[in-house]
C-alpha cells in the first residue's frame, strides 16, 4: 500500500478557495473528478506547483514533477467540491492515512460553516 504525506500548500490552496466561495456544494464526483485528460490540460497552462495545490496527498518515493506523486484530488481544478472532499476523507479513513484523513474532515467542516453563513 502506497503512503502519504500531507500536503499543506493544497490544505492552505483548499480554504482560500472556500472562504472565497469557489465551491460546489451539490455534484456527482464520479462525473466531475478530473480525469487524466483534464490533469494534463491543466499542466499545459498551470505549474505542476499549481497542479499540486488540488491534491491533498503526495506519494512518498514517487519522484516530483510527476502525477504519480499527487494523490487526494478534491475539485475540477477550478473550484472545491463537497464531494470531492467526501472522497477524499473516505478514501483515506479507509487506508488509514490519518494525516490526509483529518485535513479532508477539516476542510469539509470548514467549508459546511461557510455555506451555512450564506
Amino acid at each position: 500500500m502506497a503512503s502519504y504525506q500531507l500536503n499543506k500548500a493544497a490544505v492552505a490552496h483548499a480554504r482560500r478557495l472556500i472562504d472565497a466561495r469557489q465551491y460546489v456544494l451539490d455534484s456527482d464526483w464520479g462525473d466531475v473528478q478530473p480525469n487524466a485528460a483534464a490533469g494534463n490540460t491543466y499542466l499545459e497552462s498551470h505549474s505542476w506547483p499549481e497542479y499540486a495545490a488540488w491534491h491533498l496527498g503526495l506519494t512518498d518515493g514517487a519522484r516530483d514533477e510527476t502525477k504519480a506523486r499527487h494523490a487526494f484530488v478534491y475539485g475540477d481544478f477550478r473550484r472545491v467540491h463537497r464531494s470531492g472532499l467526501i472522497a477524499c476523507l473516505y478514501r483515506a479513513a479507509e487506508w488509514r492515512h490519518r494525516d490526509v484523513m483529518r485535513a479532508a474532515f477539516e476542510l469539509l467542516e470548514h467549508l459546511d460553516d461557510r455555506a451555512a453563513r450564506r
